[in-house]
């Protein structure tokens, strides 16, 4: 969409590795107003398809899930990081890489959250590889859940997660997808496939 293009393009940093840090809006310092019409984006385009539950990985995603929650009243479930104390009864867990922090997490969510009646939304601020959304998708099909659509802020199109999901069957919402970056800190776009 092009209000997240002209964001990038105005405060997004390319950094050496194929890193964009929009740590100033996206997912450290957050635009409230932009995370405002990212959910409004994602129900636009999701809104028929009987969502009731909206998903997401700690910490980036949450406030992405929060925005787009309030304009389907819908609640947000987030799979933990780290198995914490306050986790009670039995769990979902799935093994995901993390191409920012460059390691794996065991990702976690109690079951009571999430079952074989829900249509879940699966949303995050990025997709590089995918790794994430398929840790996602692992503990959707662990829960009998189905899997009702993906809503990205940016995707790196020049790596294969997206192309992964969507062959793969997945409706799959990317708001912007980034071509290529240039070293000189030119971010190419292209449209959704």
């Amino acid at each position: 969409m092009e209000f997240l293009e002209q964001r990038i393009r105005k405060d997004g940093q390319v950094r050496p590795g194929n890193i964009l840090k929009v740590d100033s809006f996206l997912n450290h310092q957050l635009d409230v107003d932009l995370l405002d019409e990212v959910g409004k984006a994602f129900y636009d385009r999701f809104k028929d398809k009987g969502i009731n539950k909206i998903l997401t990985v700690e910490a980036s995603g949450i406030a992405i899930a929060c925005m787009t929650a309030r304009y389907f009243h819908v609640p947000v479930v987030f799979a933990k990081k780290a198995r914490s104390k306050n986790i009670d009864g039995d769990t979902y867990t799935s093994l995901v890489h993390s191409f920012t922090y460059g390691k794996d997490y065991t990702v976690t969510m109690a079951k009571k959250f999430l079952g074989p009646e829900d249509r879940v939304l699966l949303v995050d601020d990025f997709l590089a590889v995918g790794k994430a959304m398929r840790g996602l998708i692992d503990i959707c099909s662990q829960a009998g859940a189905d899997v009702a659509g993906i809503g990205i802020a940016i995707e790196k199109g020049f790596q294969e997660g997206g192309s992964f999901l969507r062959s793969s069957g997945y409706d799959v919402c990317s708001l912007a997808i980034i071509d290529h970056m240039e070293d000189d800190g030119q971010i190419f776009f292209r449209q959704e496939d």
